[in-house]
């Protein structure tokens, strides 16, 4: 990577990271990167409101291919002495998207200076961690008739520069699930007298075990609480109202699916047995993210060449990606590229995005668009 590119990706990564912002609320992150590629390349620049894109054009029926970064932050309080900390207090770039944003651009910059011989669009997306915003992103691969599509991710606990793969699912499907229960209250003293949603609640997560049993699935399933709030601190009244959320992911969509319907058929029969309303909403969605062998044989390639070394994963993550809407349209591949066996983990209060991996990203993003 040109030294002057780099430095440049480096101070912009710098700058994103004192400036973060949470999902479909990136604007001013988005416009200090428009502002960033018009100041610096020739490119053009696409604003679709809360994302945006920028192409380099080869030429009219020139095969067009597309890269992509996330740069929504998360709610984390920074806690680090960084000279280039978070200003803005409870938020702060946790996950390193600062980073993937600062490689795009990087990469961006490297393409605007050395031409290829494809159109290249390099696709900036808001709200992935809410995996909201690669929805809004899609209609961009029909648009564009973009024939395959690359994204990444900062991998703490692989090796410094480590590429890591899978054919297949790479990422888990994932979603929140908030199961709201209705009864009736009543005097504490007289509980008979109404209907407490607390037993129906207690019964769904002792049902987890059984829901989420290995020997009903093909791949990874898991369910976690993540909070159960039932009535009120109030300890002359029965409680009458309960919620419990939880979050629910599968290695594939399907099986995804079949856990959801458990749960919904296990909730109906308590609220059944137990004389409850009830209703079930679904929030912070994500498919499983599934990369083509065909895409990932050009990672390969692309970091063999530049001396990196290839880890073939064996199972996926399961943390989810909303890159995964991407390739339900188009082929493409989602990979990892290690920051380090002990940088510290992504969404924890001492991470930060590890710079050097930066021009990493970028030749191999070079070497994949050469293909």
């Amino acid at each position: 990577m040109n030294k002057t590119n780099l430095e440049r990706a480096v101070t912009l990564r710098h700058e994103l990271h004192r400036h973060p912002e949470l999902s479909c609320r990136e604007a001013w992150t988005k416009q200090r990167l428009i502002d960033f590629l018009k100041q610096h390349t020739a490119l053009e620049v696409i604003d679709k409101g809360r994302w945006f894109y920028a192409v380099y054009r080869a030429g009219s029926g020139k095969p067009a291919i597309a890269f992509r970064a996330d740069f929504d932050a998360l709610p984390i309080d920074e806690t680090i002495d960084l000279p280039y900390g978070s200003q803005f207090p409870g938020v702060s770039h946790k996950c390193g998207h600062d980073g993937h944003s600062a490689c795009l651009a990087g990469f961006a910059l490297e393409i605007d200076r050395e031409g290829a011989d494809k159109n290249i669009y390099f696709l900036f997306q808001h709200a992935e961690e809410i995996g909201a915003g690669a929805a809004e992103c899609v209609p961009l691969i029909e648009e564009a008739g973009i024939s395959e599509i690359f994204g990444y991710h900062n991998a703490p606990g692989l090796p410094e520069q480590a590429i890591g793969v899978k054919d297949g699912a790479i990422c888990c499907a994932s979603t929140g699930m908030i199961i709201h229960l209705k009864g009736v209250p009543c005097h504490a003293s007289q509980p008979e007298e109404g209907r407490n949603p607390a037993f129906a609640v207690a019964e769904l997560v002792r049902g987890i075990p059984a829901f989420t049993d290995p020997a009903g699935y093909q791949g990874l399933v898991m369910c976690t609480v993540i909070r159960i709030d039932v009535g009120e601190e109030a300890f002359g009244m029965s409680a009458g109202e309960g919620r419990l959320l939880l979050t629910i992911r599968g290695e594939y969509d399907g099986e995804l699916e079949a856990l959801k319907q458990k749960l919904e058929e296990k909730t109906k029969e308590q609220a059944e047995r137990c004389g409850l309303e009830y209703d079930i909403a679904y929030c912070d969605s994500f498919f499983a993210t599934v990369s083509h062998k065909e895409s990932n044989d050009k990672i390969r390639r692309a970091a063999k060449e530049l001396g990196l070394t290839v880890l073939e994963g064996d199972r996926p993550a399961r943390g989810s990606e909303d890159f995964g809407r991407f390739t339900r349209h188009t082929r493409g591949a989602f990979f990892w590229v290690g920051s380090g066996e002990n940088h510290p983990n992504i969404h924890t209060a001492e991470y930060d995005f590890n710079d050097t991996i930066i021009p990493t990203v970028v030749d191999l993003f070079m070497s994949i668009a050469k293909r």
